[in-house]
Parts: C-alpha cells; structure tokens; sequence
C-alpha cells in the first residue's frame, strides 16, 4: 500500500514503524503534523491509500479524515481514552496495559477499533516503556489492522465508557476516558509519599514533562528517578538532599531515597532544557557530601551510577546507561578509564553492554548547548569519543563485544563498530549517519571503521540517506556479526552464553593473534591517526567554520524548537511525485 505517516516527529516509534512497513513492501512517505494546510497539501501529493498516525498531539484536520481513512496508534488498551494514558497507567500501578488501533473519526481516541495488543507492565519509566512494550505491542497492532483492511473486514465499534477523577488514584480496573494529566496530579508529597509512590510519580513524567518542584529553593522540573537500597538516614528530613554523585543528587523519602540524575529550571532562567541535576544546582549544593562509586564495587543494596563493571568467569561486562544514551566529555573519559581498567583484569572477553535503551548516541548535545563556547566543548566531547574507541580498538589482550540492547545512532553506531563482535537485539534501530545534525561529518573513526565491515556503495548509502536500519538489515550488511531474538533478559542470556563460548574457545591465542596482525596491517597501511586527523579536519570545519549548520540544528534539537517542514529524505512526496495506481 501507499501509506502516509502524519506524525509530530520522527521519534523511536515512528521509527520502528516506518522499518517494519517499508519492510513489508508498502510505499512509505512522512509527514510532521505541523499545520492543516501542510497536511493537506501531503495527502494530495502522496495520494495515500491509508494514513498512519504514530504520534500525534492533536486532531486531525476533518478534511483529512472524512476523505481518506486515518488509523492512529493510541498507547492504551481498547477503550481506554485521553493524552496522558501511558502516565496515569504508571501512577496508577496497573499490572497491564495495551495498544490499540483506532480509526479517527473527530474525536479523540474515540474510533472505531482496528486492532489492540496488551502486554504486562514493568517497573520503569514511561521513555523505557514507550521504547520497548509500547513499540512492539504497535507493530503487532499496526500488522494486524493491515492483515485485516487487506481482508475486507470492519472495525469493531467502542462502548461507552465510564469517566475516572482527575488526580485521584485508583486501580484501573477497566478502560476509560482520562484527562491530560496535570503538574498537580504528578506533584510530590516528600512528607507522606513512599519511595514506591515517589518513583511511580517520577516515572510517570519522564522524559515529557518531568515532575514540578523546588530543590534547594530552586523551581525545576524532575527527571530520571532511581531507587536507593536502605532505609532514609535518621537524621534526613523527607525531600533533604543527602548526597550528590557523577551529576546526580540524592534526596531522602520518607521511607528511603532516591536518585534524581537530571532537572530543568521552571523559573524560566536559561539553560530551560534537561541537564545533570548537579550542574543545574551548582553552588546551591556546597555542603551536599559527594558519594563516589567505583565501576566495579560491589554492592549489597541497589544504587545509581554511570558506570559498572561485573565479571561473570572469564567475561568483563561493561554497562554503561547514560541518561538517553549521551555521552559527555567526562563521561567519555570516565568510561574510557573504566575499560583500561577491565583490560588489565585477567579475562578473556570484554562485553560493552551500553545500556537497555540506548547503547549510545554519542556527544552529548545538551551539555554542549549548555556550555559558554559550544564549538570548544564540541571538539573536546569528539576527541573524547575518539579516545575510547581508540581504547577499544588498541585491546589486545581480550576480545571485546559490543551487545546492543537498545538502539544506537550516530556516533555511538561507530563507537559499537570498534569492537571485535557487534551483537544486536532484534528490535533495536541503528542511526549509522550524523548529517541529520546539520550536515555533521562525523568522527569516531568511521572512516576506517565502517570500510571494514560494509561494501563501499552500501557505506556511502548509510552516511546518506539518514534512516534507520533494522538489527536484521544490519546483519545482511555486515554492519552488526548477529541479531538475537527475544526480550531484553533472552538477549542479555544469548550474549551471556556467546561471549563465555569465545573465552572458553582453545583456538582464543590464535585469534588474539591473528587480531593483533590485522591491527599491525591495518596500521602500516594508514595509520589511526591519520584517520582521525582527516576526520577532525572536517569537523573542525563543522565547529569553528563559516557554515553554522550544525549549531543551528543542535539548537534546534534541545530546545525542541518546533519542525517548520519535513526533512525530504522523509517527506518522499515533496521530492518526485509518485506515479498514480
């Protein structure tokens, strides 16, 4: 079919459904839902066959719907109704929760229904869920709905449906019509809240909008909530910040603690946008003890940090959550320490676990929007990258495994690519380009890197076309060695029993050796270095250059300022038009 995605952005599910679909074999154009007339003039240029609403925040246009049919993905089960269904979902506790299908018809998920599939809640962030339930319950959705417009069948009608009160929480028993939620719904009792309720909260808001609230007598917004093992100390008032560590603060519950790793001022100073919760507090927080952590201290209740190294036999496992995947200049140097230190442990296999939703993205944009001199703090966020992929590729003595869990993009796809073995579930999306960044060239060592696994023509398509490319696609290209099945436990079991056969294999010295030629080989042939010069020289140009591109794209991105048109390596219907069916 000829479908045309009407979105408000490109995001992580938009993403795995254009994937899934083009896939398939439809014709897949996109669209930002910016105005009625933009939309308007999309639809008469792609000429859809079936319009697919991944995400949206408003309705759409009547003109749009009463001509052509318009199916919009709703992240709730069937029935249940209202812009803020995942959030009350968390706060609420529910034990399942669903997709459904809808076909629009005015009203706010209020459609007819098409498909719906449920799936178990965990506890996690609504950002954690909307990436991994959320998404694949959506593609089984989406499929269905397809499997049965093909099959001439019809849409089952929704019943009418009692409406919940606002702010109050209950068990949800049975779908509903829910209100967007307010700040006051989601706002914190420090004095009466449990931890369990605190992180349900938190949860509930992360990622958009976080949760209101002062810290240090400063107006902020909530983000990124990790509990902490023990009771609260005696002497904490509920809400008291207790400890600080790599960004992070600790405040006391009433029962316990728990870690908030990120805020945004609500006092509309600049920077307005997301940053470590250190950073934005700053000299507020003198007094607050810090409370380091090494990677590979053991630890007997759970706690927050950055980095942390385990070993399992002969396999060191590297994992590596940073908030969103972004990775910072200090964090890069901080993990870049991290795996020297791994190195010189007596294993055999090194696993770079990243994190359950990202593995990386790389530089951190934030922490470079927020700097005084945004191009300097660029070139040293690139060139820390550069160091640890250095770090990787110089390994020697072990064999070293990137395992992707979650999704990677730009320069964090590089990054994987410096390992030995790159291991990806299936589900997760590589972003294997950086021109989407306003026209960024890259770094990290693509240029040697990505020659090494890809035929040259199929390279230069990847840097080019700014799209996502599947596990499975990755394995066909030989851009990943594997794309496991399963969740995220079968995944980290898969790579668990893989990694431990490579260290218990006997032929190991002969591949360490012949790793070690290929490297000396590789190195008289052109050395690193001169990889990465020919690669900074170009991005110096990006940085310090004439052509503000990136800048203004970096802006743009985590200020969220809104899109004023669709990118046309999305937007195919803005490029040549389609021949008519």
């Amino acid at each position: 079919m000829r479908i045309l995605f009407l979105t408000h952005s490109f995001n992580s599910l938009a993403q795995r459904l254009y994937d899934e679909l083009t896939q398939e074999g439809h014709e897949v154009s996109v669209e930002f839902d910016i105005n009625d007339r933009v939309t308007e003039e999309a639809v008469a240029l792609w000429q859809p066959e079936l319009i697919v609403a991944p995400f949206l925040k408003r309705r759409i246009p009547d003109s749009v719907w009463q001509r052509h049919r318009c199916l919009v993905v709703h992240p709730g089960p069937a029935g249940d109704r209202g812009p803020s269904a995942l959030d009350w979902a968390i706060l609420d506790g529910v034990a399942d929760w669903g997709v459904t299908v809808i076909e629009a018809n005015g009203e706010f998920d209020a459609g007819p229904v098409w498909a719906s599939v449920g799936f178990a809640m965990r506890s996690a962030t609504k950002s954690s869920l909307y990436r991994h339930e959320v998404t694949e319950a959506a593609v089984q959705a989406v499929r269905l709905a397809l499997q049965r417009l093909a099959a001439g069948e019809k849409p089952q009608a929704q019943a009418a449906l009692p409406v919940s009160d606002r702010g109050r929480a209950q068990p949800f028993i049975r779908p509903m019509v829910r209100p967007l939620m307010h700040q006051a719904d989601r706002a914190i009792d420090w004095a009466h809240d449990d931890t369990a309720c605190v992180l349900r909260k938190l949860h509930a808001a992360d990622g958009t909008p976080g949760v209101l609230d002062e810290v240090l007598g400063l107006p902020v917004f909530l983000h990124g909530a990790h509990r902490e093992g023990g009771p609260r100390p005696p002497a904490a008032a509920p809400g008291t910040v207790i400890a600080q560590r790599q960004g992070a603060i600790l405040r006391a519950t009433r029962d316990a603690a728990v870690w908030i790793t990120h805020l945004r001022r609500a006092d509309g100073v600049d920077p307005t946008f997301k940053l470590p919760a250190t950073l934005v507090l700053g000299e507020r927080l003198a007094g607050v003890p810090e409370r380091p952590l090494a990677p590979d201290a053991v630890v007997d209740t759970p706690t927050w940090r950055e980095i942390r190294y385990e070993e399992t036999g002969a396999v060191g496992w590297l994992h590596f959550p940073f908030h969103n995947g972004a990775m910072g200049t200090t964090q890069c140097q901080a993990l870049t320490a991290a795996l020297r230190a791994a190195k010189a442990r007596p294993t055999h296999v090194i696993v770079l676990a990243g994190g359950p939703d990202f593995w990386s993205n790389g530089i951190h944009l934030n922490l470079i929007e927020a700097h005084p001199q945004p191009a300097d703090e660029s070139w040293r966020n690139i060139n820390a990258m550069n160091d640890l992929v250095l770090e990787i590729l110089l390994t020697d003595k072990q064999l070293t495994v990137a395992a992707l869990a979650g999704n990677a993009g730009a320069g964090g796809c590089f990054l994987a690519l410096a390992a030995d073995h790159v291991w990806a579930r299936r589900g997760v999306l590589l972003n294997p380009h950086y021109k989407g960044m306003g026209n960024l060239y890259g770094s990290e060592y693509w240029t040697y890197l990505l020659p090494r696994r890809v035929a040259p023509v199929a390279a230069r398509r990847l840097v080019d076309n700014r799209l996502p490319v599947n596990a499975v696609q990755a394995a066909a290209l030989g851009l990943v060695d594997a794309a496991l099945d399963g969740d995220h436990a079968a995944f980290h079991a898969a790579a668990a029993s893989r990694a431990q056969a490579l260290a218990a294999d006997p032929g190991l010295e002969a591949t360490l050796n012949a790793k070690a030629q290929r490297r000396a080989d590789d190195e008289a042939a052109q050395p690193l270095a001169a990889y990465r010069a020919e690669e900074l020289e170009h991005m110096k140009l990006n940085f310090y250059g004439f052509d503000s591109s990136y800048h203004v794209a970096r802006h743009a991105f985590v200020t969220r300022v809104p899109r004023s048109r669709t990118p046309l390596w999305l937007a195919k219907h803005r490029g040549k038009k389609p021949k008519p069916r």
